[in-house]
C-alpha cells in the first residue's frame, strides 16, 4: 500500500483501521488505481450530500446527573443530543479524535443535518445551534458554508466544514395565511441552511413521505412552499418523499432539486429508494441523485460494491452530472481515557415520534452499529469510495463532479 496521508490512521481508533481493512478487502485495488483514486481525493472538494460526519461520546456524568435530579426523559433525550453534538468543541480528548476522522475522510463539506425530523420551528432550532457553535468555537478548523464559494475557500485554507439542512421546512404553529404560515423559510435561510427536507417518512403539511402507502403527492401548500425555498436559495431535498410527492416537486421547482441520500429501486426495492422515473424527474431540473451509504437501502451485499452499483445505475439513467454521495453515515467518536462510565441506562424516549415511521424489516440495524461485513460503508472510507470511482472505470472529471462538483453546481444554482 502506498504512503499516504489519508491512509494514516490514528492508533487511538483501531475501529478506523478496522473498517479502512474492510474496505480494501472488498475493493481490492490495484496500487496504481489506490495511488491515483487517493491523488484525485487529495485534490478535489469532496462533498458529503448529507451527512453527520462524527458524533461525540455522551457526556456520561451529565447525563448520570440529570437522571439523579430526576429530569424526565424527553430532556435526558434532548440533552444526550446536545452532548453528542457538541462536546467536540468543549473536550480536547474528543476535539482531537474530531479532527482526526475529518483528516482521514479528506472530505470538505458536510450537508450536515441540523433539524429535527418534522416541520416545529422548536424542534428544528436545537440542532441547529449544536452545529453552529461547534463551527464558531473550532472556527481555526472548520466553518460554517452557505456558498460554492465558501467551500472552495475553505479547500484552499484545508479547512473542512458544515452546510447546514434541516430535515423538514419549518412551519409556523400559528396562521392564517399562505404567508405566515411559510414565514421562517426565509428565516432558517438567514441562518444558514441551504437545504430542507420537504417531507420525512409520514405525511405531513406538504405531502406524503415515503412511508405513506397511499402516495398522494404535494399538498398546494407544498407548492407554495417550494416556490418560497426557490426565491430564498434554499434547496428542496426529496430524499424522504413519496413517489408522487418527489416527481410532483421538481416539476413545481424552478431550481435543481436533490434527493440527499437515497438508492435506485430499480436495484432494489425500498420505500426509500428513487424510481428511474424520479431520477429523470430529477435530472431534468438540473439536481442531483445521492446514494447512501445504509446497507438495507442498498440492498445486496451491503458493501461499498453495493454502493457503487447504484452511483453507476443514476449514471447510466441520467448522466453522472446528476451524480453524488450522501452517505447519510456517522462515525461515533470513543469515550475518552478520563470518561466516566455509570450502569444506569441511557436516555431514550417512551415511544418513537411520529415522523420517525418506519414500515417493519424496512430499516434494518441501526446505521451506527453495523456488523464488521458492511463497515466498508464507514465515513472515514470516504478516500476508498474515490478509490472505487476509478476502478469502474470513470474518468478523472467525472469522478471530480460525482464527489464534489455536482453538488457545488446546485448550490451555485440557487
Amino acid at each position: 500500500m502506498p504512503s499516504d496521508p489519508l491512509m494514516t490512521v490514528p492508533t487511538e481508533d483501531p475501529q478506523i483501521a478496522l473498517c479502512r481493512d474492510q474496505c480494501l478487502a472488498d475493493l481490492k485495488p490495484s496500487d496504481r488505481d489506490l495511488e491515483h483514486g487517493l491523488a484525485l481525493h487529495r485534490s478535489y472538494v469532496v462533498i458529503d450530500a448529507y451527512g453527520f460526519s462524527a458524533f461525540a461520546a455522551p457526556d456520561h456524568v451529565m447525563l448520570h446527573d440529570v437522571r439523579q435530579r430526576g429530569v424526565g426523559p424527553d430532556s435526558q433525550a434532548a440533552l444526550n443530543i446536545q452532548s453528542r453534538m457538541t462536546r467536540m468543541a468543549t473536550d480536547p480528548w474528543q476535539r482531537d479524535r474530531f479532527l482526526d476522522t475529518w483528516r482521514v475522510s479528506g472530505v470538505t463539506c458536510v450537508m450536515r443535518n441540523s433539524g429535527e425530523e418534522g416541520n416545529q420551528v422548536e424542534r428544528l432550532l436545537p440542532r441547529l445551534a449544536h452545529n453552529t457553535f461547534v463551527t464558531d468555537t473550532l472556527a481555526e478548523y472548520m466553518c460554517r458554508m452557505i456558498s460554492d464559494h465558501h467551500i472552495q475557500q475553505a479547500k484552499a485554507k484545508s479547512k473542512f466544514g458544515f452546510c447546514l439542512t434541516t430535515n423538514g421546512v419549518p412551519i409556523s404553529s400559528h396562521f392564517g395565511n399562505v404567508e405566515q404560515a411559510l414565514r421562517f423559510i426565509p428565516i432558517f435561510r438567514q441562518l444558514g441552511v441551504r437545504m430542507m427536507h420537504l417531507t420525512y417518512n409520514r405525511r405531513n403539511l406538504l405531502g406524503d413521505g415515503c412511508a405513506e402507502v397511499s402516495n398522494a403527492g404535494l399538498s398546494d401548500l407544498g407548492r407554495h412552499a417550494i416556490d418560497v425555498m426557490n426565491r430564498e436559495g434554499v434547496l428542496v431535498d426529496i430524499a424522504h418523499s413519496g413517489e408522487r410527492t418527489g416527481i410532483e416537486a421538481a416539476r413545481q421547482s424552478s431550481r435543481p432539486v436533490i434527493a440527499s441520500h437515497t438508492a435506485c429501486r430499480a436495484l432494489h426495492r425500498h420505500c426509500r429508494g428513487k424510481s428511474d422515473e424520479t431520477c429523470r424527474a430529477i435530472a431534468d431540473t438540473g439536481g442531483v441523485i445521492g446514494i447512501c451509504a445504509i446497507p438495507a437501502f442498498l440492498g445486496g451485499a451491503g458493501t461499498v460494491t453495493s454502493m457503487l452499483d447504484h452511483i453507476d445505475h443514476v449514471a447510466t439513467c441520467v448522466g453522472v452530472e446528476h451524480v453524488a454521495i450522501g452517505t447519510d453515515r456517522p462515525v461515533c467518536i470513543p469515550p475518552g481515557p478520563n470518561d466516566a462510565e455509570f450502569d444506569a441506562p441511557g436516555p431514550s424516549e417512551p415511544m418513537p415520534r411520529f415522523e420517525s415511521y418506519w414500515p417493519q424489516g424496512s430499516i434494518g440495524q441501526p446505521q451506527w452499529n453495523q456488523p464488521v461485513m458492511h463497515q466498508s460503508l464507514a465515513w472515514t472510507n470516504w478516500p476508498l469510495f474515490t478509490v472505487g470511482l476509478v476502478q469502474r472505470g470513470y474518468r478523472d472529471e467525472q469522478i471530480r463532479q460525482i464527489v464534489g462538483g455536482n453538488m457545488m453546481r446546485v448550490l451555485a444554482s440557487t
